[in-house]
């Protein structure tokens, strides 16, 4: 039986990654056309329909997203083989930033697989919020930021996007709504920028709310919402057991999505954090 070409599988991952052929330009140094020959050549061998394209960008759809999880793991297998051959073993010590909201339910195993993969790598994790991850960009105390970020039509800073998610309005399953009482709101201090944006958001849609609970981080945000305390607003990786969308979401204002991306490179940065943050972002994507 043929195998998958390596390349190309690489190229679907990083157009779905990027969210359009013209974003994916810089980062694979193709022009769109032969990035967009790659795709067609790649969908024709698998005999499905990868991508959904739109005026938008690109979206993949069911077999793509099952194609992209083989390619991540294949594409990773790869490069530990080249790395071994080489003699190039991640090897060191480095600090990472992580915003609270990144796949909580997740993150352990992750870095768990992460350290099975590479022995020699020491990450010393920090939860954070991506409001002081982005301030510190330039000159905090880690090498490696990820942060989350709202698509809601701003411009947003230089980052390198892991993946998209869908914010949901949620209440866990004991909750009960009073319709005619201000809505009660679960949510975080004021240095989240996602707290602060869903107050402005039902603000300007003249949604009476009260702060029910505030929690100091995503953690105890979840357990407000499984104890039945009020609504919240989450991505959906965040969204624990015993939670689920609002049964009025659709009275609410519409959300955006969100994306989680790693920090740009710093000036003078060593080659190790340069490698890692390639290396993070295929396995955090």
């Amino acid at each position: 039986m043929q195998p998958f070409d390596l390349g190309q599988l690489r190229t679907l991952v990083t157009v779905a990654e990027a969210g359009s052929l013209s974003a994916a330009v810089p980062r694979l140094f193709r022009s769109q056309s032969a990035i967009s020959e790659q795709l067609q050549r790649l969908e024709e061998f698998a005999g499905v329909v990868l991508l959904q394209r739109g005026k938008k960008g690109v979206r993949p759809t069911p077999a793509g997203e099952r194609l992209i999880a083989h390619a991540r793991e294949m594409l990773a297998a790869s490069d530990r083989a080249l790395e071994d051959m080489r003699g190039m073993g991640l090897a060191g010590e480095l600090h990472l930033a992580v915003t609270d909201y990144f796949r909580p339910n997740a993150i352990a195993e992750m870095l768990k697989r992460l350290r099975v993969h590479y022995p020699k790598l020491r990450l010393h994790v920090t939860i954070r919020k991506s409001l002081l991850i982005e301030r510190e960009a330039q000159g905090g105390d880690f090498d490696i930021g990820l942060s989350m970020r709202i698509l809601d039509g701003r411009t947003l800073p230089e980052g390198i996007p892991v993946r998209r998610e869908a914010l949901a309005w949620v209440a866990g399953h004991e909750f009960e709504f009073e319709p005619r009482a201000p809505l009660p709101l679960l949510g975080l201090p004021q240095d989240c920028s996602l707290q602060r944006f869903v107050r402005k958001l039902l603000e300007a849609h003249g949604v009476p709310y009260v702060v029910a609970h505030s929690a100091s981080g995503v953690a105890g945000l979840q357990s407000a919402l499984v104890a039945g305390l009020g609504i919240s607003c989450l991505n959906m990786s965040a969204v624990p057991d015993d939670v689920g969308t609002f049964r009025l979401a659709q009275t609410l204002p519409p959300l955006p999505e969100v994306e989680f991306s790693l920090l740009p490179p710093r000036p003078g940065e060593a080659t190790l954090v340069g490698e890692v943050r390639r290396m993070l972002a295929t396995h955090f994507a």
